[in-house]
């Protein structure tokens, strides 16, 4: 995946040294320059300024004359009497030979040497002098400009990641609050003056795709709702008819088929709360938080539910543990959330709990408050034969049905109390007991008042 970031810093760097290579060069080439232009000054000087008691008639080498420092850099001194005979060579350096006036570069002895002759009276003056010299001198005058532009570099650099990194800084803002986000918001971004113009088309078309699936996700409960709504009329017309059939002297036969189509019917009315329970739920994600007693809502549902639990010959109980909680009408177990939706998330839990616990078995719903933390948390444990380890990870997906469940059911119930778990930010976790008796339930991490 291409970066932003490493592309701006890529090329931005590689361009720095690039610059910073062709700016070193020009300098030492400049520098260079200018020292050949100085070099060739102090060759004429040194060959003008020859004294002119410099002469021998054996032509040997004076190598203890004093030139009042005026070859210290290694500079070769040749000179000519007027008959062309050599009077006078400087000590260590090689014989040249005698050129031409003027300057004159030639090579000798595998060394570049720069030579300048001058035509006096009497004699003729030649002085040379190797390029190394020259070359030394420009590599510590490019040395001597170049080190600040070294120092230069690694500043630009961090100076370069830093400016990336603030230009970049609203992209990973604009990020973080997409990752933040519930997976249940639809709501637009919101940008303030910061962000720069080139972000807000993004943003823009961001906000136009969330509202058009906000649109498209409120039809879709819309429909659900409705669907539901409209089935569960006719569907409850159905079930009185079956019923009034069944009060009927019919034949025994025909009572069996009645009661059938009545199993049929109520799990087809079953089926079409669960797709409104739900299409309720996914509509309600912004509904305010407010006190609820849970253990009111516990006490309703297990009256709600005794009769199913009695015709199963279940024994359905609550048990609430825990010291008194804070100031809430003297209630331990209030917590901050919705009533409806907790009663249905409760009702789910303890209707699985009967429909698959088997006749004569337990079901208990028991209130616990955390005597340290003060949070409150509820579970539903039953004498039913469990799920299976490979199969609770996926017990909240919508129409999941494990492969040796045998009772009837829609798929939904679970979804529907997780959906509900999630809006209250708060943790249902599912598993089996301990002590292989059966299934465990637990919903905790749920909003308190604050104390």
């Amino acid at each position: 995946m291409k970066s932003i970031r490493r592309w701006l810093l890529g090329w931005l760097i590689f361009g720095l040294a690039v610059a910073c290579l062709i700016a070193g060069y020009g300098i030492f080439h400049s520098a260079r320059h200018e020292a050949g232009e100085l070099f060739d000054y102090e060759l004429r000087t040194v060959a003008l300024s020859m004294p002119a008691n410099i002469a021998t008639t054996s032509g040997a080498e004076q190598r203890e004359h004093d030139f009042k420092d005026l070859a210290d850099d290694r500079i070769a001194i040749d000179i000519w009497d007027a008959a062309g005979a050599l009077v006078y060579h400087s000590a260590k350096e090689p014989v040249l030979p005698k050129l031409s006036e003027g300057f004159r570069t030639i090579e000798r002895n595998e060394y570049r040497w720069r030579v300048f002759g001058v035509q006096q009276a009497g004699r003729y003056v030649q002085v040379a002098q190797p390029y190394s010299v020259r070359d030394n001198l420009a590599a510590r005058l490019a040395l001597r400009t170049l080190w600040p532009l070294a120092l230069l570099v690694p500043v630009t650099i961090a100076l370069v990641l830093l400016i990336v990194a603030r230009g970049l800084a609203p992209i990973g803002g604009l990020s973080r609050a997409l990752a933040n986000r519930s997976i249940e918001s639809l709501d637009p971004v919101v940008i303030d003056n910061r962000v720069p113009v080139e972000i807000r088309p993004l943003v823009d078309a961001l906000n136009d795709l969330l509202e058009r699936l906000n649109v498209a996700s409120k039809a879709q409960r819309t429909f659900v709702a409705d669907a539901a709504h409209e089935l569960r009329t006719p569907l409850t017309a159905l079930k009185l008819q079956l019923q009034a059939a069944k009060r009927d002297a019919l034949a025994s036969s025909d009572a069996r088929v009645i009661e059938r189509l009545e199993g049929r019917v109520n799990r087809i009315i079953h089926l079409a709360q669960q797709l409104l329970s739900m299409a309720r739920e996914d509509a309600s994600h912004e509904k305010s938080m407010i006190p609820v007693s849970l253990r009111c809502v516990a006490e309703q549902s297990v009256s709600d539910l005794s009769l199913l639990a009695e015709a199963k010959q279940i024994d359905l109980g609550l048990d609430a543990h825990g010291p008194a909680g804070p100031d809430s009408g003297n209630d331990a177990y209030c917590v901050l959330g919705d009533e409806q939706a907790l009663s249905i998330l409760l009702n789910n839990l303890v209707d699985n709990a009967i429909r698959y616990t088997p006749r004569g078995g337990r079901v208990d719903v028991v209130l616990k408050r955390d005597t340290q933390t003060g949070g409150v948390s509820l579970e539903v444990a039953d004498t039913g034969p469990g799920i299976a380890d490979d199969e609770i990870k996926r017990v909240f997906d919508r129409f999941y049905r494990g492969a040796s469940v045998k009772e009837q059911g829609s798929g939904l119930g679970l979804a529907i109390a997780s959906s509900i778990a999630v809006r209250h930010r708060a943790e249902l976790c599912v598993s089996n007991r301990t002590d292989g008796s059966g299934l465990s339930i637990r919903l905790s991490r749920l909003p308190t008042l604050p104390a």
